[in-house]
């Protein structure tokens, strides 16, 4: 049973234009994924999903497949990311390839590295999914509000803590690395996304950024240089 690694990228974006084309670092946005993919020796294959000519010529010029161009119906604005992901994997499965394990890596987060993917992969046994995570910088305990139909602020999770220091720990899903169990993928693509058993792989926050808007991009792009500049 095969582990393989999945990536979805479309051609449409509002908040910041062609991002997963764009040049980061010296090469497309995409490209940084794909080889971080292609590096990881327990990944046994690459596969990306996407609508989009340029995206897929990109693609495969870095060294990954893109088996066929994604249905209209799945690369709008509110298609869902685990219908992309189970169709790719079902498609692949038609083709022959038994697959155990589906390492989907987001596009938008460049910063991972190899420890990142290996530390997520090992931990695949230990439940249907295994999310990377991040520590948010604000906690729903203490400082995460919601406005009523009146407009007045209320904690979005009430409890008695006084110090900052006593709230519960949290975390925030980074969207970077996400391991799933084959089977636990088609349940989650009938069921939702919480009606699997779920694990945290722990990453720091400067390898977390997820670029969505261009103010994203730049701070990636800084504390990209800034790490090789470190060595």
């Amino acid at each position: 049973m095969k582990t393989i690694a999945t990536i979805c990228a479309r051609g449409g974006s509002k908040g910041l234009p062609r991002k997963n084309v764009l040049p980061f670092a010296g090469k497309p946005l995409i490209a940084h994924t794909i080889e971080q993919a292609l590096g990881c020796p327990m990944i046994e294959g690459v596969f990306v999903s996407t609508d989009d000519d340029e995206i897929a010529e990109v693609a495969r010029r870095c060294g990954a497949d893109v088996p066929y161009r994604r249905p209209a119906d799945l690369a709008s604005d509110d298609a869902g990311k685990i219908p992309v992901i189970e169709h790719l994997v079902a498609h692949l499965e038609t083709q022959g390839m038994e697959i155990g394990t589906v390492v989907d890596l987001q596009p938008t987060s460049p910063l991972r590295t190899q420890e990142d993917l290996a530390a997520a992969i090992r931990l695949a046994g230990d439940a249907d999914l295994i999310v990377t995570v991040s520590e948010p910088s604000h906690n729903p305990y203490y400082s995460l509000v919601e406005m009523d139909d009146r407009g007045e602020l209320h904690l979005s999770k009430p409890a008695t803590f006084i110090r900052r220091q006593d709230v519960p720990t949290v975390w925030g899903l980074n969207g970077s690395i996400y391991v799933w169990r084959r089977a636990a993928l088609a349940r989650a693509a009938r069921d939702g996304f919480w009606s699997v058993s779920m694990r945290a792989s722990k990453m720091p926050n400067e390898r977390s950024v997820d670029i969505d808007g261009a103010l994203d991009f730049e701070w990636a792009e800084w504390l990209f240089r800034r790490r090789r500049a470190n060595g």
